[in-house]
């Protein structure tokens, strides 16, 4: 049998707990926001476009870095910042995990990829050569969620179930933080808008 509590500020700090724990519940389970990879390199900023997934690099802590390893000759020169790492991952039904690719620019090769939150600070990211080799690592936090986007609508969408490429430029729906010295305030802005997710790298 449950028990009300006998006082107003037990009535409070039972309510704050369930609420604390609801939102601590739903944050769990969202993967978008910013993450520092596990070795500290680099940011990446998650977020939904048009029902899907996708991640591009959002912070450097060695500016100005390429894509050397891209098998194609003509994205070695792009830069690092802005680049898409996680490419239209489709959740996996019943489960908060989603589905797709990653691009791992250490090596210019894109792999099968799984992410999952595993706390509301934490991401688990999987990915895997031919369904097996498989590595992983945990990336942490740095920036709250990312409410969906304007450019998430079906009527905006890219082809193939892509996100929409960049008709405008439309700042960021994450908060402003600190940045690296020498790099801009929000150097990606909307990633649903930008066009060059919406052409994934192989």
């Amino acid at each position: 049998m449950l028990h009300c509590p006998r006082s107003f500020a037990r009535t409070i700090a039972c309510t704050a707990l369930i609420l604390a724990t609801g939102a601590w519940s739903a944050l769990a389970g969202d993967p978008t926001g910013d993450w520092r990879v596990a070795d500290g390199v680099a940011n990446i900023r998650v977020a939904q476009c048009n029902g899907n997934i996708w991640g591009v690099v959002s912070w450097e802590k060695t500016p100005g870095g390429r894509d050397a390893h891209n098998p194609d000759p003509a994205k070695q020169s792009r830069p690092t910042l802005g680049m898409p790492i996680l490419l239209n991952m489709k959740k996996k039904p019943g489960v908060d995990a989603w589905e797709g690719q990653v691009y791992n620019a250490k090596d210019g090769q894109t792999y099968s990829s799984t992410i999952k939150p595993i706390s509301d600070d934490q991401l688990e990211i999987q990915g895997c050569v031919l369904g097996f080799l498989c590595g992983g690592e945990t990336w942490t936090r740095v920036g709250p969620p990312i409410p969906a986007s304007p450019a998430t609508n079906t009527a905006k969408s890219g082809a193939k179930g892509g996100p929409a490429p960049a008709a405008k430029t439309v700042g960021s729906t994450a908060p402003a933080k600190k940045q690296a010295a020498g790099q801009p305030k929000d150097p990606v802005g909307d990633i649903c808008l930008l066009g060059e997710v919406a052409q994934p790298t192989r």
